[in-house]
């Protein structure tokens, strides 16, 4: 196995980890090479890229920036393409598809700084608490919720310090279940699992810092039927979304048996011990297995787009 002190510093330490610059090396992608790189440093480009695995969390990793690049570059990548990236990071435009294919999700509002609704209006329209959330990011990063009007204001700025666009989400009730999808023109579904959240709601502490911040429950302790509409859901929210490889779908199932999507993440954590994995070890495919079938849908994908045509011809109409 190989050292990872050589890429990341107190990898066991949510806290602490970080990058180890000292041993990293700045190298280029030669477009159109054929995944070819170039070592700034030496100069060289005799290495090249085989298909990249992207496990880039937030702006610029996992909202089709990274992934346009690789297209740039011509280099097989697993995952969502550019279109999928950026409407999985896009709350809101993700949520506004979703329920344009009739896919039950919760009330929400979305604002620009100049047009911020007064406390009194989002009350009227979703009810205490509520969440406010930017409109891209993850890991529940800038997120609060909001129980009284002095906490308000302070959630607003909170939230847009991280993007020009904030979610307003009503409070959902109901059990937190993750359903993994893997795949491409046609993707199947894990079976679901629980988050049982210690803290007020799944934070960035309850992810990350805090050790006993949440349990996963694998498999979800769940009726057949709800089971079945789960994983339903969560294929047509991957297709809708126009994703590809792997994704996960984040449900609220509420105590009358509704189930909501949430949410979709297209870079999963991927952790041998992260709920995207361990669901489909529990659904028959081990971590190595799920490792090698997402790399086959990378290269299909691949070698797929390379037969289209991306140019035009114009003295074939003279």
């Amino acid at each position: 196995m190989a050292d990872i002190s050589k890429f990341l510093l107190n990898s066991e330490n949510s806290k602490l980890i970080k990058l180890n610059n000292e041993t990293s090396q700045s190298v280029a992608l030669v477009p159109q090479s054929e995944g070819r790189i170039a070592n700034l440093d030496t100069h060289e480009s005799d290495k090249s890229i085989d298909v990249v695995f992207p496990i880039l969390h937030g702006p610029f990793g996992e909202d089709g920036t990274m992934q346009g690049l690789l297209k740039l570059a011509n280099i097989p990548f697993v995952g969502a393409s550019v279109l999928g990236s950026a409407v999985g990071m896009d709350k809101d435009v993700m949520k506004r598809l979703l329920r344009d294919a009739e896919i039950p999700i919760g009330n929400f509002l979305t604002f620009k700084e100049k047009d911020i609704p007064t406390y009194e209006d989002v009350v009227k329209n979703l009810g205490l608490p509520f969440f406010v959330k930017p409109a891209n990011m993850g890991s529940s990063v800038g997120v609060s919720k909001v129980s009284e009007e002095k906490d308000f204001d302070k959630a607003v700025r909170e939230a847009f310090k991280y993007d020009r666009k904030i979610l307003i989400e009503e409070n959902i009730k109901g059990r937190e279940i993750e359903c993994s999808v893997l795949g491409n023109d046609d993707p199947i579904a894990s079976v679901p699992g629980e988050v049982i959240s210690n803290h007020d709601f799944y934070s960035y502490e309850a992810k990350y810092i805090d050790e006993h911040g949440a349990a996963l429950e694998i498999p979800a302790k769940l009726p057949n039927d709800i089971v079945k509409k789960v994983q339903e859901l969560a294929v047509k929210t991957f297709k809708t979304l126009s994703c590809e490889g792997l994704g996960r779908v984040d449900f609220f199932l509420k105590e009358n048996g509704d189930v909501l999507v949430n949410e979709i993440n297209t870079i999963p954590g991927f952790a041998s011990i992260s709920m995207y994995p361990k669901l489909w070890e529990a659904s028959g495919i081990s971590y190595t297995e799920l490792i090698d079938r997402l790399i086959q849908l990378a290269l299909e994908r691949f070698e797929k787009e390379q037969k289209l045509k991306t140019s035009y011809d114009t003295e074939r109409i003279l």
